[in-house]
């Protein structure tokens, strides 16, 4: 499955989370460290519904820029 990530940049960390998987986030100092922790964050996020017997979301969110002028 492919979800969507949300990237935020703070003054001193990243900040990633996935709409479609609520709790699921992860925080770094790098972008690059980020993504390797929003991608063990699913995969351990998955596991767990698994283990529980819940259902798997499925990918519905998706991610869209809009140019303005500003």
């Amino acid at each position: 499955m492919r979800y969507a990530v949300i990237i935020e940049k703070g003054p001193e960390s990243y900040g990633a989370y996935v709409p479609d998987l609520p709790v699921c986030v992860a925080a770094a100092e790098t972008r690059e460290e980020v993504m390797e922790l929003i991608q063990e964050a699913i995969e351990f996020h998955i596991e767990g519904l698994r283990e529980e017997g819940q259902s798997i979301p499925k990918p519905s969110s998706s991610v869209e820029f809009i140019d303005v002028a500003a």
